[in-house]
C-alpha cells in the first residue's frame, strides 16, 4: 500500500508516521507539508509543498489511499476567509481528487467539535458546532459536503489529542494556573492519546469502513478537578476576564486561537465510540488520566 498523507509535519505525525511505516502492508508514506519534515524512515518521503498545489494533486493517482491531516487549527492573525478557504474549500477539492484518483482509502481527520457539546453522543447527533469557533466550524461544513461528494471517506472525529505532540496552545493551557470558574455542575470533557488516534488511521486503511467514527478514552474529567491535580495553586478566573484576556493576547499577538475556543470548556461534551468498536476493532490503548499525564511536563490526574 502506498499512502499519501498531508500535513505530515504537524503534531500528530508524530505518532502517525512510525505507526504507517511499521505496518508490513505499507510499502510507502508520501508526506505534503509546508515545513520540512521531523520524521526519516526508508518507507517515507517528504515533499515540501501546499496540498493546494497541482503538484500534489498529480501524486494522487500513484497512491493507494489518502490521510488528509492538513488544516489550520489556530487562525492567529490569518484572514477568516483564508484559514474557511484551506479548511474547507482546498480539503474538499483534493478529497474529490482522490476520489477521481481512484484512490482506494480516503481517510479525512476531523474532530468532535463537530457536536459542539452534549452526553453520550454517537455518530447520528446532529453537527452543531459552537458558534464563534472556527476550527469546530470548518469541520462540520467540510463533513456535510464530504457525505454529499465523497461518501466512501472515512471520517474521524477524535476528541481534544493529547500527548507528548499535543498542540501547542493545549499544552500551555494545562500548564496555566487557572481554570474557568463555573457553576456545578462542572462541564465534563474527554479526550484521546495521539498513539489511539493513529492506530485509528491504521485500522482505517486496512477495513472497508466509510462514514464518521468517534474516538475518545472512556473515562471523562472537569477541568477544574484535572488543573487542581497539576498545580498546587489554581486559580479560578470569571468567564469574562478569561475572554477579554484572550482577546486581547489574540489582538495583540495571534496566541491562543480565537476567543470562541473558550466556549468548548464551558459546555459537557462526551462521545459515545462503540461504531469504532465494532467496525474498526479499535479501543483506546490509554485512560484519559494517562493522556493528561503524558501531556506537558506534570502530573495530571482526571477526574
Amino acid at each position: 500500500m502506498r499512502i499519501l498523507v498531508t500535513g505530515s509535519s504537524a503534531s500528530l505525525a508524530h505518532a502517525l508516521l512510525p505507526r504507517l511505516c511499521a505496518e508490513p502492508a505499507v510499502a510507502q508514506v508520501t508526506g505534503v507539508d509546508l515545513r520540512g519534515p521531523h520524521f526519516a524512515h526508508p518507507k517515507f518521503r517528504a515533499l515540501r509543498a501546499d496540498f493546494r498545489d497541482g503538484q500534489v494533486g498529480g501524486l494522487l493517482s500513484g497512491h493507494d489511499a489518502l490521510v488528509h491531516m492538513a488544516y489550520v487549527v489556530l487562525r492567529g492573525h490569518l484572514r477568516a476567509e483564508a484559514m474557511r478557504e484551506i479548511n474547507v474549500d482546498a480539503s474538499l477539492r483534493l478529497l474529490q481528487a482522490a476520489q477521481a484518483a481512484g484512490v482506494k482509502r480516503i481517510i479525512h481527520l476531523s474532530s468532535a467539535a463537530v457536536y459542539g457539546s452534549g452526553r453520550d453522543l454517537d455518530e447520528h447527533a446532529p453537527l452543531a458546532p459552537l458558534r464563534g469557533f472556527c476550527y469546530g466550524m470548518h469541520k462540520a461544513e467540510l463533513e456535510q459536503q464530504i457525505e454529499r461528494s465523497v461518501p466512501e471517506c472515512l471520517r474521524l472525529r477524535p476528541h481534544v489529542i493529547l500527548g507528548p505532540h499535543a498542540q501547542p496552545v493545549l499544552r500551555q493551557i494545562l500548564d496555566f494556573p487557572a481554570f474557568l470558574r463555573l457553576d456545578d455542575p462542572q462541564p465534563e470533557l474527554q479526550c484521546v492519546h495521539e498513539d489511539d488516534v493513529a492506530g485509528a488511521v491504521a485500522a482505517g486503511l486496512l477495513r472497508n469502513v466509510r462514514g464518521p467514527f468517534n474516538l475518545a478514552a472512556g473515562d471523562r474529567w472537569t477541568l477544574r478537578e484535572v488543573m487542581r491535580g497539576r498545580h498546587a495553586r489554581c486559580l479560578p478566573l470569571p468567564p469574562g476576564i478569561a475572554r477579554a484576556g484572550l482577546v486581547l493576547a489574540h489582538g495583540l499577538s495571534g496566541w491562543g486561537g480565537e476567543p470562541g475556543w473558550l466556549e468548548g470548556l464551558r459546555h459537557t461534551l462526551t462521545l459515545d465510540c462503540r461504531r469504532a468498536e465494532r467496525e474498526l476493532g479499535w479501543r483506546p490503548a490509554h485512560t484519559a488520566a494517562q493522556t493528561l499525564a503524558a501531556t506537558g511536563g506534570k502530573t495530571a490526574s482526571a477526574a
